[in-house]
């Protein structure tokens, strides 16, 4: 099979033999691909800058079995400018989607997502509402999606009002407020934020512990690299 002129982006990538590199990339139509990139770390390569993370690429292949050939790469804008806690933040991204998607499971619409997260990074906006709302997206398309309507068990809808212990299995479980278990509890009002995309700064804590628990619970013992990094 032959892809031609894929919207890409590379995830990840490392040394594969002499001087070829071993790529995890996102794809609009075909979800994540592993691709060899034959000759890509040569000193003559036509490749060389150009197969780097975040950068909107353009990208041509040919598939057998699990891992594709690359044919061909184009850069199809200049490369966003991820630096400080931009850059930690998507190599957090990165990371996080290459461990929850799996290969040739296409996501068009969390794609998309990815595209305006770098965007929005490089151009300076406040990350954690965007880490909070990716986080929710990935967690949807990998088939971890959070209930956000009603309370677990029930048809009674998310009370803003209320207190909830979130359980990864089931939902909100409605709970009193206990300052001894403040890490362990997210407001109805976090939850409904997150639900509509509105989050606010009063969210942000409530809204991080919750998804480090769900990250956690649905990846198991190993942890996330980045983590150690910034996150």
């Amino acid at each position: 099979m032959r892809i031609s002129l894929e919207p890409s982006y590379v995830l990840h990538g490392r040394p594969y033999r002499e001087s070829s590199l071993l790529l995890e990339v996102l794809s609009r139509e075909h979800g994540r691909v592993g691709l060899v990139a034959r000759g890509a770390r040569g000193s003559r390569s036509r490749w060389k800058n150009v197969l780097q993370p975040f950068r909107p690429l353009l990208l041509s292949w040919n598939q057998r079995g699990e891992l594709g050939t690359l044919t061909s790469a184009d850069q199809v804008a200049s490369p966003p400018a991820l630096l400080g806690e931009a850059l930690f933040c998507g190599l957090y991204t990165n990371e996080l989607t290459l461990r929850f998607l799996q290969r040739s499971d296409p996501h068009p619409g969390l794609f998309e997502k990815y595209r305006a997260l770098v965007a929005e990074l490089a151009a300076g906006v406040e990350p954690q509402p965007l880490l909070r709302m990716y986080e929710y997206r990935l967690l949807q398309a990998a088939g971890f999606g959070l209930q956000l309507e009603h309370e677990s068990g029930s048809s009674n809808p998310i009370s803003a009002e209320a207190w909830y212990l979130y359980v990864p299995e089931s939902g909100p479980v409605r709970r009193e407020y206990d300052v001894n278990r403040k890490n362990d509890l997210v407001s109805g009002e976090a939850l409904i934020a997150l639900k509509s995309g509105s989050i606010e700064d009063q969210h942000l804590a409530e809204l991080k512990a919750l998804m480090r628990r769900l990250i956690r619970f649905n990846l198991g013992d190993k942890p996330l690299n980045s983590q150690a990094l910034f996150y």
